[in-house]
């Protein structure tokens, strides 16, 4: 993905970082039933957009990170999944 682009789109995530060719965020919850009811509804999200972030939870530890596997590079669905994954917090 273009440099320029790249840090336009790092601006419109909130608490997001770039790793290699992943945008990565983690979120801590009050217990594990929580951290679990986030997941589902990023599910929800990532079915919508038929683009699917790798998870891991640690108790009430989400960490998510989005890549496009098929060109092993960021693209713009990583960016619109990470977006709505944003507005689930407001």
């Amino acid at each position: 993905m273009n440099l320029n682009i790249l840090n336009k789109h790092m601006k419109e995530i909130r608490n997001w970082s770039l790793e290699g060719s992943s945008i990565v965020k983690e979120q801590s919850f009050a217990n594990f039933k929580e951290a679990l009811e986030f997941v589902n509804k990023v599910g929800e999200i990532a079915e919508k957009h038929r683009h699917h972030p790798d998870f891991v939870i640690s108790y009430n530890v989400v960490k998510l990170s989005l890549t496009t596997h098929s060109v092993h590079d960021l693209t713009e669905k990583d960016f619109d999944v990470a977006r709505d994954i944003d507005n689930l917090s407001k």
